[in-house]
């Protein structure tokens, strides 16, 4: 009985100590969530954000106590929605919802404000791996790829990201707010903006 004390004892001490991110750990933190994103530039047009998710896993190096350095690798459902006139004969508004879907690598700076809440910015290449649309109407509903309509979304996207995060027991919500910097297409002054919301477990290496 008092081995086992011992033991549950020491684990909880150690938790304790590596919640502490002394300078020097490595931690790993697989996360999921929600985004909400939308283009600028899109004056005229009645518009609405795409709701989709994100997912994949971040690594974290503290270098001192109070401040650390993540890289990560996301997958990132973002895009928009459109109204767009009726076709012929048709009843109603067709809506229009473009699917430009990425993979997003965060570099960030975590400054600890406080114990367990963060201050992040940083820079976030990415690449374009899906630029679909998809089109309902009062009668029928398709999809296709937006090079149909004209539309060839550049591969390479860059974005600054900024937000809070803030940990418990491992446990960690992260809020972010990432600012396209290249624009969208070639020709167009619309770049990507996407509000993020994501839930995950940190662990050490």
């Amino acid at each position: 009985m008092k081995k086992i004390t011992f033991i549950a004892s020491f684990m909880m001490l150690s938790v304790v100590a590596f919640a502490q991110h002394e300078a020097g750990t490595l931690t790993i933190q697989p996360k999921a969530g929600l985004n909400v994103a939308y283009y600028t530039g899109s004056e005229g047009v009645e518009t609405k954000p795409r709701l989709g998710l994100v997912a994949g896993a971040e690594l974290e190096y503290q270098l001192k106590k109070k401040i650390g350095l993540s890289a990560g690798v996301l997958y990132s459902m973002q895009g928009e929605k459109a109204t767009m006139p009726a076709g012929f004969l048709e009843r109603g508004n067709r809506q229009m919802t473009a699917k430009t879907d990425y993979i997003n690598f965060p570099i960030l700076a975590n400054i600890y404000l406080v114990k367990g809440l963060a201050l992040k910015f940083g820079v976030q290449p990415a690449v374009n791996v899906k630029a679909s649309y998809s089109i309902s109407s009062a009668y029928s509903e398709w999809d296709g790829s937006l090079s149909n309509y004209g539309i060839h979304v550049k591969t390479f996207d860059f974005a600054i990201p900024v937000g809070l995060s803030y940990e418990y027991k491992g446990f960690v919500i992260d809020a972010r707010y990432n600012i396209g910097v290249t624009r969208l297409v070639d020709g167009n002054d619309s770049r990507n903006r996407v509000f993020q919301i994501t839930f995950g477990f940190k662990s050490g290496l």
